[in-house]
C-alpha cells in the first residue's frame, strides 16, 4: 500500500479531525477519550507545544480506538518522531523536498500542506495528491477547492484552517474533500477546565451534521 492509498482511506473513514494543541500532558488521554466517546476517533495532536509529542505518546499508548497522527510536522526529524510514537499518519502546514522525500521513502501515511496550484503540483509530482489546504478559510475555502478541482481533477483535500462548526458539513459535501480538520471541537478554555462532557457533545453533535450540510 502506498502512502497516498493509506491516507486516502484514513482520512475517508476519519471526515472530522480535530486540530488538538494541548499545553499540559495530564490533559490528553481524556480529551482524548471525551473525543472518541463522542465518535471522533481520529486526532491530530500539534508539535506546537513543549507537551504535544508526549501527549501523542499518551493517547496512542492508553485511549483505545484513537487514531492518532502528529500535526505541525515541520522537518525530517519530525516525521521520525511521529514514526517512533506509533503515530498513524502526519500533517504538515506545508511541505518541503525533504520531508517529501522522507515520507515516500519510509511509507509513512503523510499529508503535505498546500496554499497554491504550484506547491499542490510539486506535491502531486512527488506521488501525493491528498493534501491539506492551509489556511483553508483564508485562501478562499470552498471557492477555491472548486477551483483547484477542474486543473487537478485527482487531488483530493483536507482542508484546515478557519473552518468551524457552523460550515465544515458544507466542506464535506463536496467531491473531492475527504476530511475537515479544526478546533471547534475542544477550544483552549474547555481543555484547561476539563469540560470533558461538553467536549463529546460537541464531538457527537458534529457528527450527526456530516450528512447535513448547512446553508
Amino acid at each position: 500500500m502506498t502512502p497516498t492509498s493509506s491516507i486516502e482511506g484514513l482520512m475517508r473513514a476519519a471526515r472530522i479531525v480535530p486540530v488538538l494543541t494541548i499545553h499540559e500532558l495530564v490533559h490528553a488521554v481524556p480529551l482524548a477519550q471525551a473525543l472518541v466517546a463522542g465518535g471522533i476517533c481520529t486526532l491530530e495532536i500539534t508539535l506546537r507545544t513543549a507537551a504535544g509529542a508526549k501527549a501523542a505518546e499518551a493517547i496512542v499508548a492508553s485511549v483505545p480506538g484513537a487514531v492518532v497522527g502528529l500535526g505541525t510536522v515541520l522537518a525530517v526529524r519530525d516525521l521520525q518522531l511521529a514514526r517512533d510514537i506509533g503515530c498513524a499518519f502526519s500533517f504538515s502546514p506545508g511541505a518541503t523536498p525533504e520531508l517529501l522525500d522522507a515520507a515516500a521513502r519510509e511509507n509513512h501515511p503523510f499529508i503535505p500542506g498546500v496554499a497554491t496550484a504550484s506547491e499542490l503540483m510539486f506535491a502531486r509530482d512527488r506521488g501525493f495528491n491528498v493534501v491539506k489546504l492551509f489556511p483553508a478559510a483564508q485562501l478562499g475555502g470552498i471557492s477555491a477547492i472548486k477551483a483547484l478541482a477542474g486543473p487537478f481533477p485527482d487531488a483530493l483535500f483536507c482542508p484546515t484552517g478557519g473552518i468551524g462548526e457552523q460550515d465544515f458539513a458544507n466542506y464535506l459535501a463536496m467531491p473531492n474533500v475527504l476530511s475537515v480538520g479544526g478546533s471547534w471541537l475542544a477550544s483552549a478554555e474547555d481543555i484547561r477546565l476539563n469540560r470533558w462532557q461538553q467536549i463529546e457533545e460537541r464531538a457527537r453533535k458534529s457528527v450527526s451534521k456530516i450528512q447535513m450540510p448547512l446553508d
